[in-house]
């Protein structure tokens, strides 16, 4: 099978290395020439067979609109393209209506597993028809961990379920990593802890709080055992406010997402040790940039 691929930043280059280390062919294009295979969306289009698919990989908002604008002058009816960013649901709508006009069909996926999916393999969440999906399983199979589909795959529901799900991901994922930063702080200010790094160590196989976030935590301290290369700082990239709102337009409260959102808008005025720590899980799962102590002064 031969796909295109659109972006190629830190989770696009990675998921084209993994779709060709599983056998699929692999058009990309970046506009950085260092990184794309094509030189246009032009001659990206014109490398591939019809029906064409073409998954995007660019960050969400406007530069996808942008991205789906032209690729609906571009391809054929037949072609398929699929947003695997973090867009917002409610753009899918947008997205699949402008490309339904030239009968080019629509999917959007979320997608986790950060820097480490190249290795790891990819969560998927995918929204769309099923002959849509259907029609792609072999990139969504490529890209996921190996094992059961169900464990890492999901056919979530019509056009912006993908999107949606990922975004409750991402807010549950916000709370999470609160919750084990708040930890390690509570843990790093008590004068009868020797040793915080053993603590967490300790608790990696065996308790209930074991997971992939805490092994990532014991790798920050592995890496910078009191975070001082760290400024706590954190930035949001969106899911956490748009999981927020949902949940007020839907009148479900989510307490323990909301805190952590708000706290990372806190972290933009003093420098917490716990804050630290969530900014040095997000460079550890997603590459995410973090501000060192002198550039958050």
């Amino acid at each position: 099978m031969h796909i295109g691929l659109i972006g190629l930043g830190k989770m696009g280059f990675n998921m084209r290395e993994r779709l060709r280390r599983k056998g699929l062919t692999v058009t990309g294009f970046d506009r950085d020439p260092d990184l794309s295979d094509v030189d246009s969306l032009d001659d990206l289009v014109a490398a591939l067979q019809t029906p064409r698919v073409i998954w995007v990989m660019v960050p969400a908002g406007e530069i996808t609109r942008t991205v789906m604008s032209d690729l609906a002058e571009l391809l054929e009816p037949g072609d398929l393209v699929i947003d695997g960013g973090n867009s917002r649901f409610t753009e899918d709508h947008h997205n699949a209506a402008l490309l339904a006009e030239k009968n080019i069909a629509f999917i959007d996926c979320g997608v986790s597993g950060g820097i480490w999916g190249l290795d790891n393999g990819y969560g998927l969440m995918a929204g769309g028809t099923h002959a849509d999906v259907q029609r792609v399983l072999p990139v969504f199979d490529a890209l996921r961990p190996d094992g059961p589909r169900e464990e890492s795959f999901v056919h979530v529901g019509d056009v912006g379920a993908g999107h949606y799900a990922k975004m409750v991901h991402n807010g549950i994922e916000y709370g999470l990593m609160q919750s084990y930063a708040e930890g390690y702080e509570l843990l790093a200010a008590k004068d009868i802890i020797k040793d915080v790094h053993g603590t967490f160590q300790a608790w990696q196989h065996g308790t209930v709080v074991r997971s992939w976030l805490l092994d990532l935590l014991v790798k920050a301290l592995d890496e910078d055992p009191e975070l001082n290369k760290i400024a706590g700082y954190v930035e949001d990239s969106g899911e956490g406010r748009w999981t927020v709102e949902e949940a007020i337009a839907s009148e479900i409260p989510v307490p323990a997402i909301t805190a952590a959102l708000f706290a990372r808008f806190s972290s933009r005025q003093d420098d917490a040790p716990a804050m630290k720590m969530v900014a040095a899980l997000r460079n550890q799962f997603g590459g995410h940039l973090v501000r060192t102590p002198t550039e958050s002064a």
